[in-house]
């Protein structure tokens, strides 16, 4: 776990039980990217903390999104200024409503490490068009693979549209969670622990 992830002592928390799913791309499948619709853009981003909190909490809340929530803000905004992570965010008429964020620090591979819809926009297909373009933008420059993991608690669809796009299930874990009741977390009961 994480530093400053761990919880207080004492502090309450809700168990969560999830099994995590790393999957692998070694080659960028080819296929030509759709326009995205009318009003829609996607663009790489300069986010500073307050933004990037924002966005990560609005497409995360549904999902248990939670370890960036406990990043101190300091360490989070040199994450965000190193120049090998990169956030694209996903716009509907200038409103941000999704995004992807790179991370080329496990070079010559780039770990996946966040990607998702804002609860509006989801059922549309704009899910699968924005992995495809973050697999073309990761295939653009000469990397050797893709990486990415999900979890039970993410959406249903992520697992099935990484393979889809071609990611390889490399292993699967079981992993439990203490995250800290504070968050506000919603918890599904199947995925709680006791």
């Amino acid at each position: 776990m994480l530093d400053y992830a761990r919880v207080k002592p004492g502090e309450a928390v809700d168990r969560v039980a999830v099994k995590v799913s790393f999957l692998r791309l070694d080659r960028r499948v080819v296929a030509p990217l759709a326009d995205l619709p009318v009003g829609f853009a996607c663009a790489p981003e300069s986010l500073d903390v307050a933004a990037y909190r924002e966005l990560y909490n609005l497409v995360g809340q549904d999902w248990l999104w939670w370890l960036r929530r406990m990043m101190p803000d300091d360490m989070l905004a040199q994450h965000l200024a190193d120049k090998a992570v990169a956030i694209h965010v996903l716009r509907h008429e200038g409103r941000a409503v999704g995004f992807f964020e790179l991370d080329a620090n496990p070079w010559p591979d780039v770990n996946l490490n966040y990607f998702g819809l804002t609860a509006e926009i989801q059922g549309r297909g704009l899910g699968y068009d924005l992995l495809l373009r973050s697999i073309a933008t990761v295939f653009a420059g000469p990397v050797r693979g893709m990486t990415v993991n999900t979890c039970t608690a993410d959406h249903p669809r992520a697992l099935p549209n990484y393979r889809r796009a071609g990611f390889r299930l490399m292993r699967v874990a079981e992993e439990v969670w203490d995250i800290p009741c504070r968050l506000g977390f919603r918890i599904a009961d199947h995925l709680r622990v006791g």
